[in-house]
């Protein structure tokens, strides 16, 4: 278990709000362990804050670095709440955000997640 990031008993599904602030807080931090032991936390926990993953990354504007490990970490929740997401960052230009999206939508492994890959090939936004 990652230091100071114990998990908590009893909340929804064994994970609680300020257990998932903590890390974001940890996430911003300027030392780089402590960035990774945030970072380790929440993919082991990312199905359970994945409503949270994409709200943090869509209101992240400032750190791109933590818009790509916030793609990564959703990407790792296997989620169809992502869908649109990763939808969405295909169109971008933003090739590190790009990757991820595609990662995302390959790891969702669903009829959906194939369809917009399609799409995307098919508009030459990947290949």
């Amino acid at each position: 278990m990652c230091r100071g990031l114990s998990v908590e008993i009893g909340k929804v599904g064994g994970m609680s709000r300020r257990r998932f602030e903590h890390a974001m807080h940890r996430m911003r931090a300027d030392e780089p362990q402590v960035r990774e032991d945030a970072f380790d936390f929440l993919r082991e926990h990312a199905d359970a804050y994945v409503d949270d993953l994409i709200a943090e990354f869509a209101a992240e504007r400032d750190d791109h670095d933590l818009r790509c490990r916030l793609l990564e970490l959703i990407a790792e929740a296997r989620s169809p709440a992502a869908l649109d997401v990763f939808r969405e960052q295909l169109e971008g230009t933003d090739e590190p955000l790009r990757f991820w999206a595609v990662r995302g939508l390959e790891m969702l492994d669903t009829r959906a997640a194939e369809q917009v890959l399609d799409a995307a090939r098919e508009g030459g936004w990947i290949s």
